[in-house]
Order: C-alpha cells, then sequence, then structure tokens
C-alpha cells in the first residue's frame, strides 16, 4: 500500500492537477475568509464552510477522476492487477493519496483560525471543530465516491460527471424524500449528507453521522475493490 501511495502522491505533483486543485481551493477559501469574516469583523465561520462544502462537489470529482480511468486509458491497469499486491492495498493507497491532496487543501483553515484568535482574542470553538471534522468526513466520503465511478470506466470527464451527479443525488437527496411518504421517505432522508453535515456545523459531533460517513467510506471503496476483482478474474 505504501508503494502505491507514493506513486500516485507523486503523480499528483507531477501533473498539474494537485498545483490547480490547491491553488482554487486556496483562493476561494481566502475570497470567502476575506469577505465573510474579515470584511464583517466576524468570528462566525458559517459562511465560509457553506461555501468550500459546495466547491468540494465540484473539485473532489475532478480530483479523483484519473485515479483508475487514466490506469485504464494507458494499458496498465493490468500490470496494476496482475501484480502481487492486494487489490484493497491498491485502492486504499490511492484514496489515501487524494485524501492526502485533500488534507493538504484543509490545511488553509489553520493560519484562518490563528488570525480569528488573534484578531478577536476569543471565538467559539465548537462550531469550528465541528465544522472541520464534518468536512474532513464529508470529503474523504466524496473521494471514496469519486473513486469508484473511476474504477468502472477509462473515461475521466465521465468518471467526473458521474461522480458529480451522484454526490449532487445524496446531496439533495433529502428534498427528494419529500416528494414521498412513510417507509420511502424515512430511509431516503437517512441517507441524506447535508442533513448530517449540518450537525457538526452546530457544534454538534454526532457519533451516528460519525459513523455513517465511515461507512460510506468503507462501502464504496469495497465495492471498487469488487470491481477490480471482477475484472482481476475477467
Amino acid at each position: 500500500m505504501g508503494a502505491i501511495y507514493r506513486r500516485e502522491l507523486k503523480a499528483y505533483f507531477t501533473s498539474p492537477i494537485a498545483y490547480i486543485y490547491l491553488a482554487v481551493f486556496y483562493l476561494i477559501t481566502g475570497y470567502y475568509f476575506c469577505m465573510a469574516n474579515i470584511y464583517y469583523a466576524t468570528t462566525d465561520m458559517s459562511t465560509t464552510f457553506a461555501g468550500i462544502f459546495t466547491i468540494m462537489m465540484i473539485l473532489l470529482p475532478l480530483l479523483t477522476m484519473r485515479l483508475f480511468a487514466d490506469e485504464k486509458k494507458q494499458k496498465t491497469e493490468q500490470c496494476l492487477l496482475t501484480a502481487p499486491v492486494n487489490l484493497f492495498e491498491i485502492v486504499m493507497g490511492k484514496f489515501l493519496a487524494c485524501s492526502t491532496i485533500f488534507l493538504i487543501g484543509m490545511a488553509i483553515y489553520i493560519p484562518c483560525v490563528i488570525v480569528l484568535v488573534v484578531l478577536a482574542g476569543n471565538i467559539s470553538w465548537a462550531p469550528i471543530i465541528g465544522n472541520m471534522i464534518g468536512l474532513l468526513l464529508l470529503g474523504m466520503s466524496f473521494i471514496s465516491i469519486g473513486i469508484f465511478f473511476s474504477s468502472l470506466t477509462e473515461n475521466q470527464i465521465v468518471a467526473a460527471i458521474i461522480s458529480f451527479l451522484v454526490i449532487i443525488f445524496l446531496y439533495m437527496i433529502d428534498v427528494f424524500a419529500l416528494l414521498f411518504s412513510g417507509a420511502i421517505s424515512t430511509v431516503m432522508a437517512s441517507l441524506g449528507f447535508y442533513s448530517r453535515y449540518i450537525e457538526f456545523t452546530q457544534g454538534i459531533l454526532s457519533i451516528n453521522s460519525i459513523v455513517f460517513f465511515i461507512s460510506v467510506i468503507f462501502v464504496f471503496n469495497f465495492l471498487t475493490v469488487r470491481m477490480l476483482e471482477k475484472r482481476r478474474w475477467s
């Protein structure tokens, strides 16, 4: 897994992908922070975090689209699948490499919080910590979804579009649940990403929501492993 992780991380930084992703992420975060916090002289970062939530739905599919799709296009997938490496280690290596880029992007919030502490002296930590934990879990869930759909096609654009549409659906599933009633509505509402993320923004570290996001990460990574296993023996 370590070799796959280093290989993917190197691939991100030997191409423009990581630099473009981080530049856009930092630029947009900085814009929201300056306009919502510095300009209005407030320590409430809810607007900044809400803006990044939306941007993540667009940026992360672009970050994951190449992970397996490019292997198929470059005809290197067979070498990867026939290598004496556990398929779970391959998937986790790619997942962790992508998550590392995401975490480097999220690190921009550290200086933002430091600036608020210096300027205000006293801030409400619960919503900030809750938002950070929520965004981390949400981002890694998006990454696992993106990796799965990248494993289904050799076209990176198709992988990015499908991932984006699925993420949007999971984001809006609470709205769709209102169109139904009874058990169907309850099940759909329980699968909603946004309603669970909102709990974190209020500083509530719900065990159910944490387990939910960890389960999403596990399920989609497991599905990716199964997809690779199917192709290995076909």
